[in-house]
């Protein structure tokens, strides 16, 4: 039997993180977590530490260290955009002598009209410009937006929806209209029919790439950084056009085509009452200079219960009804408002500790302005595109920003807790996948991006170091004594793995859900990082704060028999009863399980990217031709 395949999982599954050379980093425990957890094991049962060995003479000792590279944010390039090939529009039947016959080329009707589509000058996304070559090309299809030399009615409902398109986070200015002065009594005919078949191709392309827009967003995620990894939506966009032609009412038509899943749905709300709100909102205001203690008194404590009446959910102010309808104005910080602060801490995912810090202060007076909740919106809608319009009756949710993971069950969150996720020069991914597995007592195998840019120095000094922390070695699939490699060669060959131990870096069980960057949620030893309210500390992997319960959760059992399991002391694994989505989600702005929209740090500095490409989109869809 192989070094990798010596436990339950292959090394596939063993490292969170990649182990390949240039790429991200990605596991949930630091070097130092590393020390800390196995100096305990050097005062008991080992392996037999094996002599240290010099590095070969033959071999540089002053060369660099060599670095593994974490993923990197792009400058956006936009979707390609090109001019329609109008020339597949050419009418034979408006071709030569049949002209005199159709009618004269002033003429309104369709097939005169068709003939001045060629003259039209359009620059379209490809997947659009495509559809309108297919759509026109066939002489049998009708015009949509003109009835004889009139824009007509389908054309002004659509243009009517199309400026409103702010209210689902889109950018109204990427869909804009300039209606041709004409008219219909003009005395060139020609030169007005030409600007009503450019304003037909206009219209028609920006109501495509509405479509194709709300469906799946205006970004490519996969062009925002090495952190997203989404398999970008494909949108059938060859109907579109047809059924706008036939539809009674195209607004409405349009509108179907926007998500409308429950969290969507409360994102557009949301924005529509920020919108409605402007500036005029009056801000609450807690100065607080350090922390305020249960027992202390401050001036501040109205403004604390105003703000936790204004933010709180309706489910915390139901429960806590009796103290906020009894409070009298006083300035004590009371066993009472105690409570209420904590289960306002709890309710937002902050240590429930009852001691108003700056982080609670924060979430306490909305953490955001007006404006800058309204961007977080927009960027949340952007996101959401890229997910599945609905989510499924059954997934786990992870949402970086809030430093929280969900699992929901028919419908319904049954469960939520704290998280830990990777430090900003060590990200956790946007991505989603499939639950399958729950290993119990787990090897940690540790990535080459570990081994290299934080064990490797201290094994060119040390050669030694992992046999007496109680590590697995292998080069090339066979087991050898750390003391034995040439740590001054290429670790591309060498493996290094942790096993199962109470000091392991996974703790006592991991959750799968396969993927290429080595990504899973895990048990800890660390417990104290879970009392922390910023929790961007990992290698990029999911720290769960009761991972036991998650198990029990993802395997349809009950954390007694999850107990059991790991009390085998035996590393194996257990498939779930059926796989389900996990969505490893970065909202700055999403709704709990009330439908009430909560706001979160940037933590990773996301949204900016998202807006960049927002700009870059709507600069290169506004170009002239």
């Amino acid at each position: 039997m192989t070094f990798f395949l010596k436990g339950a999982v292959s090394a596939l599954a063993l490292s969170c993180g990649v182990a390949a050379m240039g790429v991200a980093p990605a596991h949930a425990y630091t070097l130092m977590d590393m020390i800390r957890g196995d100096r305990a094991r050097t005062q008991s049962t080992i392996v037999n530490p094996a002599p240290e060995v010099a590095p070969p003479p033959q071999v540089n000792t002053s060369a660099p260290l060599p670095k593994v590279s974490s993923p990197q944010y792009y400058t956006y390039k936009v979707d390609p955009m090109r001019l329609v090939d109008t020339g597949k529009f050419t009418d034979p039947v408006v071709t030569g002598a049949v002209v005199a016959a159709v009618g004269t080329p002033g003429d309104a009707t369709p097939s005169v009209q068709r003939r001045y589509l060629i003259d039209a000058k359009v620059r379209a996304p490809v997947d659009v410009a495509k559809a309108l070559e297919s759509y026109y090309g066939d002489s049998k299809n009708e015009m949509v937006w003109l009835t004889g030399t009139e824009i007509n009615d389908r054309a002004k409902s659509a243009m009517a929806f199309l400026a409103n398109a702010g209210s689902v986070g889109l950018d109204p200015a990427d869909y804009a209209v300039e209606v041709p002065a004409v008219d219909p009594s003009s005395p060139d005919p020609a030169m007005r029919d030409r600007a009503l078949t450019q304003f037909e191709l206009q219209l028609s392309a920006k109501v495509l790439a509405y479509v194709q827009d709300t469906v799946r967003g205006r970004v490519d995620p996969n062009k925002l950084s090495g952190y997203h990894d989404f398999v970008r939506k494909t949108v059938n966009l060859d109907p579109v056009l047809k059924l706008a032609r036939m539809s009674p009412d195209v607004g409405a038509y349009l509108s179907s085509r926007t998500p409308n899943g429950p969290q969507f749905s409360a994102l557009k709300a949301e924005l529509a009452k920020l919108k409605g709100e402007g500036g005029g909102e009056q801000p609450i205001t807690i100065a607080i200079s350090g922390a305020l203690r249960p027992g202390e008194t401050s001036s501040e404590i109205p403004n604390i219960v105003k703000a936790i009446g204004k933010y709180g959910s309706a489910a915390l102010k139901s429960e806590n009804a009796a103290t906020l309808s009894a409070y009298a104005g006083g300035t004590d910080y009371s066993p009472e408002i105690v409570s209420l602060v904590e289960a306002f801490q709890k309710e937002r995912g902050l240590k429930p500790d009852g001691i108003i810090g700056q982080a609670t202060v924060r979430v306490m007076t909305g953490g955001d302005s007006n404006g800058s909740k309204i961007e977080k919106l927009i960027v949340a809608m952007e996101q959401a595109r890229w997910l599945p319009a609905d989510l499924g009756p059954r997934y786990v949710f992870i949402n970086q920003p809030a430093y929280m993971v969900y699992y929901y069950n028919d419908n319904k969150q049954e469960l939520s807790m704290r998280t830990v996720i990777g430090k900003t020069t060590n990200q956790t991914f946007f991505f989603q996948d499939q639950v399958q597995t729950v290993e119990y007592n787990p090897f940690w195998g540790v990535p080459q991006s570990i081994i290299i840019n934080e064990m490797l120095p201290k094994l060119r000094a040390d050669p030694g170091y992992l046999d007496r922390m109680g590590y697995e070695v292998a080069v090339g699939g066979k087991a050898v004594p750390s003391a034995s490699v040439d740590w001054y060669g290429s670790t591309a060959n060498v493996a290094v793995r942790q096993p199962p131990s109470g000091d392991n870096a996974l703790g006592k069980l991991k959750i799968l859900f396969p993927n290429k960057h080595a990504i899973y949620m895990h048990d800890t030893p660390e417990r104290t990082f879970f009392k922390r309210d910023m929790r961007a500390l990992s290698h990029g992997c999911v720290r769960l704060e009761e991972p036991r319960v998650m198990a029990a959760a993802v395997l349809s059992t009950t954390v007694d028999k999850v107990n059991e399991e790991i009390a085998t002391g035996k590393n194996h694994a257990v498939q779930v009863p059926q796989k389900f989505p996990i969505y490893i989600a970065y909202f700055t702005a999403w709704p709990d399980k009330n439908g009430v929209v909560q706001y979160f740090n940037d933590v990773y500095d996301r949204d900016s990217y998202v807006r960049k490409a927002f700009d870059a989109t709507t600069k290169a869809r506004g170009a002239q031709i």
